[in-house]
Protein backbone atom coordinates (compact mmCIF):
# COMPACT_ATOMS: atom_id res chain seq x y z
CA UNK A 1 0.00 0.00 0.00
CA UNK A 2 2.84 2.62 0.29
CA UNK A 3 3.35 2.06 -3.32
CA UNK A 4 0.47 4.45 -3.36
CA UNK A 5 1.31 7.31 -3.75
CA UNK A 6 -1.24 9.86 -2.63
CA UNK A 7 -1.34 14.08 -2.44
CA UNK A 8 -0.71 15.36 0.87
CA UNK A 9 -3.34 18.43 2.37
CA UNK A 10 -3.46 20.27 5.46
CA UNK A 11 -7.73 20.11 6.80
CA UNK A 12 -8.12 22.57 8.36
CA UNK A 13 -12.09 23.61 10.19
CA UNK A 14 -13.17 26.22 12.77
CA UNK A 15 -15.66 25.48 15.50
CA UNK A 16 -16.83 28.36 18.04
CA UNK A 17 -13.82 30.55 17.41
CA UNK A 18 -11.17 27.85 17.90
CA UNK A 19 -9.53 27.12 14.84
CA UNK A 20 -7.60 23.58 14.20
CA UNK A 21 -6.03 21.39 11.32
CA UNK A 22 -4.21 18.29 10.50
CA UNK A 23 -2.25 16.33 7.61
CA UNK A 24 -4.29 14.34 5.20
CA UNK A 25 -3.84 12.24 2.44
CA UNK A 26 -7.42 11.74 1.40
CA UNK A 27 -9.08 14.04 -1.01
CA UNK A 28 -10.54 13.03 -4.09
CA UNK A 29 -12.70 14.80 -6.53
CA UNK A 30 -16.05 13.08 -6.78
CA UNK A 31 -18.01 14.74 -9.10
CA UNK A 32 -17.80 17.25 -11.67
CA UNK A 33 -21.29 18.78 -11.73
CA UNK A 34 -21.47 19.25 -9.33
CA UNK A 35 -17.76 20.02 -8.39
CA UNK A 36 -17.55 17.47 -5.37
CA UNK A 37 -14.58 16.54 -3.22
CA UNK A 38 -14.69 13.61 -0.18
CA UNK A 39 -12.03 13.98 2.35
CA UNK A 40 -11.83 11.14 5.12
CA UNK A 41 -10.04 11.57 8.62
CA UNK A 42 -9.88 9.47 11.62
CA UNK A 43 -12.77 9.99 14.45
CA UNK A 44 -9.83 10.13 17.08
CA UNK A 45 -8.76 13.59 15.31
CA UNK A 46 -9.81 16.98 16.57
CA UNK A 47 -10.62 18.14 13.28
CA UNK A 48 -13.09 15.35 12.50
CA UNK A 49 -15.42 16.59 15.53
CA UNK A 50 -15.19 20.38 14.40
CA UNK A 51 -16.33 19.36 10.57
CA UNK A 52 -19.45 17.75 12.13
CA UNK A 53 -20.05 20.49 14.35
CA UNK A 54 -19.73 23.05 11.50
CA UNK A 55 -19.79 21.46 7.86
CA UNK A 56 -17.39 23.55 6.62
CA UNK A 57 -13.48 23.15 6.20
CA UNK A 58 -10.82 23.93 4.07
CA UNK A 59 -7.88 21.73 2.39
CA UNK A 60 -4.56 23.17 1.82
CA UNK A 61 -2.62 21.63 -0.55
CA UNK A 62 1.30 20.89 0.31
CA UNK A 63 3.89 21.46 -2.34
CA UNK A 64 7.28 20.19 -2.45
CA UNK A 65 8.88 23.33 -0.50
CA UNK A 66 7.63 22.65 2.22
CA UNK A 67 9.37 21.47 5.28
CA UNK A 68 9.11 18.65 8.33
CA UNK A 69 7.81 21.77 11.12
CA UNK A 70 4.97 21.86 8.64
CA UNK A 71 3.92 18.23 9.39
CA UNK A 72 5.14 18.43 12.90
CA UNK A 73 3.08 21.38 13.51
CA UNK A 74 0.03 20.05 12.11
CA UNK A 75 0.23 16.00 12.12
CA UNK A 76 2.05 15.23 15.23
CA UNK A 77 0.12 17.33 17.93
CA UNK A 78 -3.32 17.24 18.84
CA UNK A 79 -5.57 20.51 18.47
CA UNK A 80 -7.28 18.92 21.60
CA UNK A 81 -3.96 20.76 23.81
CA UNK A 82 -2.39 23.33 21.56
CA UNK A 83 -3.24 26.15 19.06
CA UNK A 84 -1.50 24.55 16.06
CA UNK A 85 -1.45 28.32 14.26
CA UNK A 86 0.13 29.78 16.62
CA UNK A 87 3.38 29.31 14.79
CA UNK A 88 2.39 28.83 11.39
CA UNK A 89 1.92 31.55 8.46
CA UNK A 90 -2.38 31.43 7.22
CA UNK A 91 -5.03 33.56 6.37
CA UNK A 92 -8.74 33.07 6.88
CA UNK A 93 -10.10 32.52 3.76
CA UNK A 94 -14.07 33.64 2.73
CA UNK A 95 -16.08 30.38 4.88
CA UNK A 96 -14.10 31.79 7.90
CA UNK A 97 -11.56 28.76 8.02
CA UNK A 98 -7.95 29.02 8.17
CA UNK A 99 -5.89 27.85 5.52
CA UNK A 100 -1.76 27.76 5.59
CA UNK A 101 -0.39 29.34 2.65
CA UNK A 102 2.91 28.91 3.91
CA UNK A 103 4.42 25.32 1.98
CA UNK A 104 1.18 25.21 -0.16
CA UNK A 105 0.41 25.89 -3.59
CA UNK A 106 -3.36 25.91 -3.80
CA UNK A 107 -6.36 25.72 -0.93
CA UNK A 108 -10.00 24.23 -1.90
CA UNK A 109 -12.89 25.73 0.28
CA UNK A 110 -15.87 23.26 0.93
CA UNK A 111 -19.17 22.82 2.52
CA UNK A 112 -20.29 19.16 3.91
CA UNK A 113 -23.01 17.80 1.92
CA UNK A 114 -23.29 13.96 3.36
CA UNK A 115 -20.83 11.93 5.18
CA UNK A 116 -20.41 8.15 5.39
CA UNK A 117 -20.05 6.18 8.84
CA UNK A 118 -16.61 4.08 7.83
CA UNK A 119 -16.10 2.39 11.49
CA UNK A 120 -13.35 4.41 12.75
CA UNK A 121 -13.18 7.26 10.13
CA UNK A 122 -15.56 9.38 8.71
CA UNK A 123 -15.64 10.30 4.97
CA UNK A 124 -17.17 13.68 3.95
CA UNK A 125 -18.42 14.67 0.78
CA UNK A 126 -18.78 18.29 0.04
CA UNK A 127 -19.31 21.02 -2.38
CA UNK A 128 -16.20 22.72 -3.38
CA UNK A 129 -17.62 26.49 -2.54
CA UNK A 130 -14.05 28.09 -3.37
CA UNK A 131 -10.69 26.89 -4.71
CA UNK A 132 -6.94 29.26 -5.14
CA UNK A 133 -3.96 28.92 -6.42
CA UNK A 134 -1.05 30.50 -4.59
CA UNK A 135 1.76 29.01 -6.64
CA UNK A 136 3.23 27.68 -9.30
CA UNK A 137 4.80 24.75 -6.81
CA UNK A 138 4.46 21.14 -7.44
CA UNK A 139 2.28 19.84 -4.78
CA UNK A 140 3.67 17.44 -2.58
CA UNK A 141 3.28 13.08 -3.41
CA UNK A 142 3.58 10.91 -0.07
CA UNK A 143 6.46 9.50 -2.11
CA UNK A 144 8.34 12.75 -2.11
CA UNK A 145 7.77 13.47 1.54
CA UNK A 146 9.12 10.36 2.20
CA UNK A 147 12.01 10.38 -0.31
CA UNK A 148 12.78 14.02 0.83
CA UNK A 149 10.98 15.25 3.86
CA UNK A 150 10.23 12.62 6.47
CA UNK A 151 14.04 12.50 8.81
CA UNK A 152 15.28 9.29 8.80
CA UNK A 153 15.62 7.38 11.44
CA UNK A 154 18.38 7.60 14.73
CA UNK A 155 21.59 5.12 14.11
CA UNK A 156 22.71 4.15 17.31
CA UNK A 157 26.37 4.19 17.67
CA UNK A 158 27.18 2.38 20.65
CA UNK A 159 28.25 -0.87 20.63
CA UNK A 160 25.44 -3.64 21.33
CA UNK A 161 25.97 -6.81 23.44
CA UNK A 162 25.89 -9.42 20.49
CA UNK A 163 24.72 -12.23 23.18
CA UNK A 164 21.36 -10.47 23.65
CA UNK A 165 19.12 -9.97 20.71
CA UNK A 166 16.92 -6.83 21.51
CA UNK A 167 13.69 -6.53 19.60
CA UNK A 168 13.68 -2.77 17.94
CA UNK A 169 10.76 -1.45 16.35
CA UNK A 170 10.45 1.53 13.93
CA UNK A 171 7.29 3.93 13.84
CA UNK A 172 6.33 4.10 10.50
CA UNK A 173 4.63 7.76 10.74
CA UNK A 174 8.28 9.42 12.31
CA UNK A 175 10.88 7.11 12.29
CA UNK A 176 11.02 6.76 16.38
CA UNK A 177 12.83 3.56 17.43
CA UNK A 178 11.61 1.68 20.39
CA UNK A 179 13.96 -1.32 21.85
CA UNK A 180 12.36 -4.14 23.43
CA UNK A 181 9.04 -6.17 23.34
CA UNK A 182 6.24 -3.63 22.38
CA UNK A 183 2.97 -3.27 24.11
CA UNK A 184 -0.02 -3.24 22.64
CA UNK A 185 -0.85 0.14 23.82
CA UNK A 186 2.35 1.10 23.34
CA UNK A 187 2.02 5.02 22.13
CA UNK A 188 5.11 6.67 19.99
CA UNK A 189 6.41 9.80 22.58
CA UNK A 190 6.79 11.60 18.99
CA UNK A 191 3.79 11.62 16.70
CA UNK A 192 1.52 9.86 19.37
CA UNK A 193 0.79 6.88 16.87
CA UNK A 194 -0.47 3.47 18.44
CA UNK A 195 1.54 0.61 18.40
CA UNK A 196 -0.44 -0.36 15.10
CA UNK A 197 2.06 1.96 13.31
CA UNK A 198 4.85 0.01 14.68
CA UNK A 199 7.21 -2.32 12.16
CA UNK A 200 9.63 -4.68 13.58
CA UNK A 201 12.99 -4.14 12.48
CA UNK A 202 15.00 -7.71 11.50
Amino acid sequence: MNKISYGLYVLTAVNCGFANGCIINTLAQVTVSPNRVSVTVSKSNFTNYMIRQSGVFNVSVIDETADFSLFERFGFASGRWENKFSRRTCEVAENGVPYVNDGTCAYISCRVVSTVDLGTHTMFIADVTDAVSLSDSAPMTYAFYHANVKPKPAVRTEKADDSVKTEKWVCNICGYVYEGSLPEDFVCPICKHGAGDFSRIE
